[in-house]
């Protein structure tokens, strides 16, 4: 039977993330745009574990952007067994609405609103190991 069939608990699917990283980002230059230009940027991210399970925060900070942090807030909620992820930097001081979705099959796909576009924005991850997070498939 497959994961996607099976009633899972996802309330562990970011633990991976818990510690202080340096992460390798990609993204798109011109978001919602038909852009096909992305840049790549390094960053260090310190990710803990919130208290009683309900879920995990980090902050973001790199030099891509001078002066610039960001923090995200994933919230898991065991009856819909679905994460929140929200977001916010210092740039803006405003809680985005969050992306909604879960792991299935080692792939999580997240889904939301984008405020700015009003356009459906997907956050995707894949190909997770205890050291890397990549979203390269090759």
């Amino acid at each position: 039977m497959s994961e996607a069939m099976v009633d899972r608990d996802g309330s562990h699917d970011f633990d991976f993330q818990t510690g202080v990283w340096r992460i390798r980002n990609e993204r798109l230059v011109k978001r919602l745009q038909g852009s096909t230009d992305w840049e790549t940027f390094d960053a260090i991210q310190h990710a803990r574990l919130l208290p009683g399970g309900l879920g995990n925060i980090d902050d973001f900070i790199t030099d891509h952007w001078p002066g610039y942090v960001g923090m995200s807030l994933r919230l898991y909620n065991p009856r819909t067994r679905k994460w929140s992820i929200y977001w916010v930097s210092n740039r803006t001081g405003v809680l985005e609405p969050p992306v909604v979705g879960s792991f299935a099959n080692g792939v999580g796909i997240f889904e939301g609103r984008d405020r700015a576009h009003d356009e459906i924005r997907r956050f995707t991850l894949h190909r997770i190991t205890s050291v890397t997070l990549t979203d390269d498939p090759a």
